[in-house]
């Protein structure tokens, strides 16, 4: 376990989790997962209404409040990636630009290009 940034773990290639955690996110932006959130609300509501066992309400609550654990560490492992990558096309922005007013060399626009795609590899 490492507490670095998550775009920054296993360098180049991407980890087990980090595919994990992109296929979460799709599958949780689906129409199937509000789908399942809807039906999740559905049933908590129902088993209040139907007063059945405190276990059983219990339960419910805490299936629900699993499934916003699990939401918050995707949503935050997408933002800390997402930042990485806007933060690494900032760099490359800035200096392609210095580069293009000092007359150097062309390092800076490959790292440009490199940034263009980034959000490919995060």
């Amino acid at each position: 376990m490492t507490l670095r940034h998550p775009a920054s773990r296993g360098g180049d290639k991407r980890g087990r989790f980090a595919e994990l955690a992109q296929k979460s996110s799709h599958f949780t932006s689906s129409p199937a997962f509000f789908v399942f959130c809807l039906a999740l609300i559905a049933l908590f509501i129902g088993v209040h209404l139907a007063h059945l066992s405190l276990e059983t309400q219990l339960l419910v609550g805490d299936l629900m409040t699993a499934v916003t654990l699990l939401l918050l560490a995707l949503l935050k492992n997408s933002e800390l990636r997402a930042e990485h990558a806007i933060q690494r096309k900032l760099d490359a922005l800035a200096a392609a630009l210095l580069e293009a007013r000092e007359g150097g060399s062309s390092k800076a626009a490959e790292d440009l290009k490199k940034a263009i795609r980034m959000e490919e590899e995060t």
